[in-house]
């Protein structure tokens, strides 16, 4: 193994507002992301916010997906992040980007647990 885990930390644009305040939809997407990648779901804690705006967290045996956002804005702040090398965490984002109905997707992959943190260069996708 290389690493000890990958991180992607991604910001979604152009989002459906109406899909970032559904706290059960996010939910559901981010549980079904994580088991697509390939994962292992041990436990989940969502809250919605008043009045809008999703927080949440999907606790997986390889590490966590935890997403926060911000419906008056289209926008939503997303981690991914997967120890060892046997899950891809840009599938994961992928799924709940396009759950999201994200117009634009800006992430960034950090290994982790390799020494001195070295960001690679910013990925921006249209979708």
């Amino acid at each position: 193994m290389d690493t000890m885990g990958r991180h992607v930390i991604a910001e979604l644009w152009g989002c459906n507002p109406e899909k970032l305040n559904d706290v059960h939809g996010i939910e559901r997407a981010m549980v079904n992301a994580a088991l697509e990648a390939g994962a292992e779901v041990r436990e989940v804690a969502f809250h919605k916010f008043a009045p809008q705006g999703v927080s949440g967290v999907v606790i997986i045996s390889e590490s966590h997906l935890t997403i926060h956002s911000f419906p008056e804005h289209g926008y939503a702040s997303i981690d991914v992040y997967t120890c060892g090398d046997r899950i891809d965490p840009n599938v994961a984002c992928d799924l709940i980007t396009k759950h999201l109905g994200a117009q634009r997707l800006e992430s960034i992959e950090v290994p982790r647990g390799v020494g001195p943190i070295q960001v690679q260069d910013v990925k921006v996708r249209a979708f």
